[in-house]
């Protein structure tokens, strides 16, 4: 029986978009960002060059090392260092504000979670961010989205500076809830993160597939959380 639960966060927790959704929702936060340095007089790309430089730079590291929302964006917009030092903050405020207003949990979602912590379970999330995007304003979403009292430990790639699969995102998760490996089931959404990953380190796997366009017998299969508890009872 497993002591502890981790979770990643989007399309498990909580809806924000699918793969075929994020062009949209991309193009969105960097006219965000666009509009807001066009209002500080910080603009200095033309629309051609920078939607050359989105492009360039809509990709995620092949060492599974995370590349920061801030650099991304100080590399599109050719800010220099000190000007990137002022606004950096807001600038990823403005690209992720596309992404948080979609964000709604699940209806399963903290039912499940008060009942897992009812029964004695640490509570983890283990999550990468889309465009390496701070750890700290996902934080403030999980507050805004009440779940942050159920859960004890959040880890986003930003604070492993890797992102799932690879190792150290895991490895500082279990360090905070001082659990072994063996001891933790690991709920997700993608097998290519949320199986492989967790199963290198030794942890028990559990994939939701809410929608049901997932073919993945290498382990349990759930379409909702409360499935969970039927899952648990096997262990």
């Amino acid at each position: 029986m497993p002591e502890a639960m981790l979770f990643d966060l989007g399309n498990t927790l909580v809806s924000y978009f699918y793969q075929a959704e994020f062009p949209a929702i991309l193009r969105v936060g960097v006219l965000a960002v666009r509009d807001y340095l066009r209002e500080q007089e910080m603009l200095h790309v033309d629309p051609e060059v920078m939607w050359q430089a989105v492009r360039a730079e809509d990709h995620e590291a092949e060492d599974h090392r995370v590349r920061p929302l801030e650099g991304r964006l100080a590399r599109i917009f050719q800010l220099e260092p000190d000007e990137m030092a002022r606004v950096a903050g807001e600038l990823c405020r403005r690209f992720t504000a596309p992404i948080f207003a979609r964000g709604h949990c699940y209806k399963d979602t903290l039912p499940t979670l008060q009942a897992l912590r009812a029964k004695g379970y640490q509570l983890a999330v283990v999550s990468n961010t889309p465009w390496g995007s701070p750890g700290a304003l996902w934080r403030e979403e999980l507050r805004r989205l009440e779940l942050d009292p159920w859960l004890d430990v959040l880890v986003f790639c930003t604070d492993a500076c890797c992102r799932k699969p690879a190792p150290p995102i895991f490895q500082l998760a279990l360090a905070h809830l001082q659990v072994k490996p063996k001891r933790c089931l690991f709920v997700g959404d993608d097998p290519r993160w949320d199986l492989a990953g967790p199963r290198a380190m030794g942890m028990d796997t559990c994939l939701i597939d809410r929608q049901s366009m997932v073919q993945d017998t290498s382990t349990a299969s759930i379409q909702n959380l409360h499935e969970l508890m039927t899952v648990l009872q096997s262990r």
